[in-house]
Formats: structure tokens, sequence, C-alpha cells
């Protein structure tokens, strides 16, 4: 089996999204996977799915910021989502680490990869989840669940 590596048509923000129809351009994407729901929305720095609907016909929005807490149905939700989100697809949340959780429990997935390489290669690419233990522990259980639950993965 190759190592495992984050697919380049997979991206995520790593901080607030200023000016969304710009990062969205620079990020050479084709669609969006919105993590952000309207209590965000409506903060400082703030995106709303509406923001996101008008820069592309792409997108799709599964509110997963708190006080959501990450669990198995918003990973069906993310992996549902990614399954049909032409690509490369950009993943949002406010700053980062829900949205680079997301990108990295998704592509260990789909490769097949071990846990513990998924988590090691997030924290040598400083990816922001890894400075949570918990979303690091949402990553590691969705991928076993998700696994135990389907053999297709």
């Amino acid at each position: 089996m190759k190592k495992f590596e984050l697919p380049f048509d997979l991206k995520f923000n790593t901080g607030f999204i200023l000016d969304p129809e710009t990062y969205f351009k620079e990020s050479n994407c084709e669609s969006w996977l919105c993590l952000i729901g309207e209590e965000f929305a409506k903060m400082e720095n703030g995106l709303s799915f509406q923001q996101v609907q008008a820069i592309t016909n792409h997108s799709v929005n599964v509110v997963s910021d708190p006080p959501f807490v990450l669990n198995l149905d918003l990973a069906k939700q993310h992996v549902a989502a990614l399954d049909i989100l032409p690509r490369p697809t950009l993943i949002s949340c406010r700053k980062g680490p829900r949205s680079s959780a997301v990108a990295y429990m998704y592509s260990g997935l789909k490769q097949g990869a071990s846990v513990e390489e998924v988590i090691s290669k997030a924290e040598i690419n400083k990816a922001p989840f890894a400075e949570f233990d918990e979303y690091k522990e949402w990553v590691r259980s969705s991928i076993i669940t998700l696994r135990n639950e389907n053999s297709e993965y």
C-alpha cells in the first residue's frame, strides 16, 4: 500500500475566510463543502452558506460548528457530500480545525490508510485539527466505525 497523502483535490481553510469569492477563486476549486451554520455566519469574520452558493453551483452545507459535537452522523454526512461534489473541493469551517479533520478523515477512509498514519501525517503537516485531541479522536473513531460498517472502505 502506498503511503497516505492528503490528495491535492481536497483543500481546507486554515483561518478566517475574509473574502470568500477571492478565496474560492484562488483555491482553484470547483466545489465547496461548507461546515458553517447561521450562528457563526452572523459573527465577525463570518461566512454564510448563501455566500458560498453565490460563488459556486456545486456546494453542500453540513453544519458542523459548535455547539454541534463532531460525531459519526456528521462523519457520514461529510462522506456523502464529498462523494458527490466534483473535484477539486474546498472544505471550510470558521478557522480550519474541523475542515481539516473532515479532509483527513475522508481521505484516510477512502485510501484505506491506517488511523495512525492519518493522524501522524496530519501532525507532520500541522493540520489545524491535529492540535485538538477531541478532533483526532473523532477522525480515529470515524474511520474505524465507518470501515466496520462498510466493507467498501
